[in-house]
């Protein structure tokens, strides 16, 4: 049988240096955000519905930010976005040792701050991923998914240990991966062989003309991202890249809400600790690593396209909340969680991997614009699911979310539809609607 880890061993060493330095700084990132609410309410004397606007504002700028990303990757280059950023996102997390005592307003601006600097550099990673091995971009998107959910489920055990100490010490930690995670992209895309190898792989994929290839390999083009590109415009127009995967990742999001919103609250209703609550996200994590056998099998006999793998992630995530309103106990939500995180499994690293391979040298653009309105899901779903659950209880909450798994399958299934007949080349794809 299959290993999990076998995933990793097929990597060469380089690919795996970049997935496990990705991992620590995943580590780093999930000491803080599991302890925001907890930070507002207890530590700032502040109401659980305040809380929950610092969350919001952290995700708007989240999705603000990966929007931006993608359209400064070219104008800065991913070296400088992404050693940029992450810096700035340093800067921002020390700097509430201060800011989030001295002022409410200013611990506002700087969460949003965060969630802008921090997700800036998504889409540079991602691209950079799809470029710089695009052989291998499948197998590697799902490595780097893989890779980052051990890193948050082992920084999210050591949060808890850390904030009873100090909340000061989540802050300077994350701050700290960050950092660390700047240098290493420092010597890493110091190396001049790397930088080249990226260029050339571009500018082939992409079919540029003579004039065009001397350019890209130009010193200024690989610090800058000085590549020529089609017009906004032109970009928006080509629906068949971004509208329905984003709106289908929309309403997943959205409705996966439900387990912080509608099963949290059931279970401390039912009388339950929050540790069971806990522990189906221990499961989750489990699984994502655990289940890798089954996601292979899975991608070798019905899910082999990445189309596939978008559809049959819906399709898994409505089951499982059809699960939870058939069976609405603690094992139904243990099954529930098991069936919900191989949708997961298929979903998170599918999107990437697609618009990696069709959109070619705008690949950053449409990964930002893809994630920017997936992250509306996010934002708008624990209010939401909130009002669902005043309204009805668990009950309704699963209702509300079986209707937007459909709607998710429907958006996916739309995109497959206009995929068909369609020759997809990285290129290709996104000029055909010049």
């Amino acid at each position: 049988m299959e290993s999990p880890w076998s995933i990793f061993r097929q990597n060469t060493r380089e690919m795996n240096v970049f997935i496990w330095a990705s991992m620590i700084h995943s580590a780093g990132s999930a000491l803080m955000w599991p302890l925001t609410t907890i930070f507002v309410h207890q530590q700032l004397g502040r109401s659980l519905a305040e809380a929950g606007f610092v969350i919001t504002m952290q995700f708007l700028g989240g999705m603000i930010g990966q929007v931006a990303g993608g359209s400064f990757y070219y104008r800065w280059g991913v070296r400088n976005l992404l050693i940029g950023s992450l810096a700035a996102s340093a800067i921002l997390q020390a700097s509430l040792v201060v800011t989030a005592y001295t002022s409410w307003w200013g611990y506002i601006i700087t969460m949003f701050a965060i969630g802008f600097t921090s997700n800036l550099s998504m889409p540079a990673m991602q691209s950079f991923i799809g470029f710089r091995w695009p052989e291998r971009r499948d197998e590697l998107f799902n490595s780097f998914y893989v890779a980052n959910n051990i890193g948050v489920a082992l920084g999210t055990a050591v949060s808890g240990v850390l904030a009873d100490i100090s909340f000061n010490l989540t802050f300077l930690m994350n701050a700290a991966a960050s950092v660390a995670f700047a240098v290493f992209f420092h010597f890493y895309m110091n190396n001049e062989l790397i930088s080249n190898r990226m260029a050339t792989i571009s500018s082939v994929r992409s079919k540029p003309d003579s004039r065009e290839v001397g350019n890209i390999q130009s010193s200024d083009s690989r610090e800058i991202g000085a590549m020529p590109h089609l017009s906004l415009s032109t970009k928006l127009r080509s629906i068949h890249i971004y509208l329905f995967i984003g709106c289908g990742s929309m309403f997943i999001w959205l409705a996966n809400s439900m387990w912080g919103t509608g099963v949290a609250p059931h279970l401390t209703d039912q009388g339950m600790e929050m540790k069971m609550y806990s522990w189906l996200w221990t499961i989750n994590g489990i699984f994502i690593f655990a289940g890798q056998p089954l996601l292979s099998w899975l991608k070798r006999t019905w899910a082999a396209k990445s189309t596939s793998q978008l559809t049959w992630s819906a399709a898994l995530y409505g089951v499982a909340y059809l699960m939870i309103w058939i069976w609405p106990s603690y094992i139904g939500f243990i099954f529930a969680m098991i069936v919900a995180t191989l949708g997961e499994m298929l979903v998170s690293p599918a999107v990437p991997a697609y618009i990696s391979k069709v959109a070619g040298r705008e690949a950053p653009f449409y990964l930002g614009l893809v994630g920017g309105i997936s992250s509306i899901g996010r934002m708008i779903g624990p209010l939401a699911l909130g009002i669902a659950y005043d309204t009805g209880g668990l009950n309704m909450v699963v209702i509300v979310s079986i209707i937007v798994a459909g709607l998710s399958l429907s958006s996916y299934m739309l995109h497959a539809w206009m995929q068909r007949g369609r020759q997809v080349h990285d290129s290709s794809s996104i000029t055909c609607d010049r």
